[in-house]
């Protein structure tokens, strides 16, 4: 998240913590997101694909971690959909990422062929945005391509990576789960080609709309309750923001440990 509007909460937290004299529990974000969609989807220990306009993780959990097995080495999926969405002028009401979604439904859009870059578990976005970038300054006005191509080659591209680099973590952790997280997991058609993979693997797709996907205050409650009845507490000297605080830092105490991959 953004930095202000972090601190300007931690503040108000440490103030009711010792205003009514009640204990202070820190929270990851991601894991807020995580245990958010195994209640919301009744997911048991599934592989999980967290997308967001900051992150790109794809992570299962192991020996009370969240591990993640690959990742973004660049800019997040959602920051990448977000600003192709400014350079071809679409509205950020609801979201740049919707609108995408919806630009690419239109009858008649054309598969333009992108770069695709996987290296082994992790994907890389930076390069194909400013490929895609490029061809719509080239070719938008020259009426060679039409938005609705590139937002649907952008989607197909981005979203095959995605699948490609869960349905390996399916296979290494022995898997038949995945849940997506995270804003960019409201896409109906990442939703859709997550799911087509995980039925031919025999397996169940944990999917929400944007009630849970998208940050919200009840999952950061939800993780601190979890954390909160095995005994975690934080100290008022630690309760401070980072927003470098990885998935697999936290320790996840109230899920019984398992056997590490």
């Amino acid at each position: 998240g953004m930095g202000g509007p972090l601190r300007s909460c931690a503040v108000a937290a440490r103030t009711l913590s010792k205003l009514w004299n009640i204990p202070l529990v820190a929270v990851n974000h991601c894991v807020g997101h995580i245990e958010m969609g195994r209640i919301a989807t009744g997911a048991t220990d599934p592989v999980v694909l967290y997308v967001s306009g900051g992150n790109t993780q794809v992570i299962a959990f192991s020996d009370q971690r969240y591990r993640i097995f690959g990742e973004t080495i660049d800019i997040a999926i959602g920051n990448c959909l977000d600003r192709f969405a400014r350079v071809i002028g679409l509205s950020n009401d609801p979201s740049p990422g919707y609108n995408i979604e919806q630009e690419a439904k239109k009858t008649g859009a054309k598969f333009v062929e992108l770069p695709y870059v996987v290296k082994g578990m992790d994907v890389s976005f930076s390069g194909i945005l400013t490929y895609v970038e490029q061809e719509a300054r080239k070719k938008l006005t020259k009426g060679l391509v039409t938005k609705a191509d590139l937002c649907f080659s952008l989607q197909e591209t981005l979203f095959a990576m995605l699948v490609e680099i869960t349905e390996r973590a399916m296979a290494h952790c022995g898997q038949n789960q995945v849940l997506i997280v995270g804003g960019v997991g409201c896409n109906k058609r990442l939703q859709k080609m997550m799911a087509e993979m995980v039925k031919q693997r025999g397996g169940s797709l944990c999917a929400m709309d944007h009630r849970y996907c998208i940050d919200n205050g009840a999952m950061i409650a939800q993780a601190g309750i979890f954390a909160l009845q095995h005994g975690e507490i934080t100290k008022i000297e630690d309760t401070w923001c980072t927003q470098r605080f990885r998935t697999d830092q936290v320790k996840a105490i109230w899920r019984p440990a398992t056997v590490e991959y």
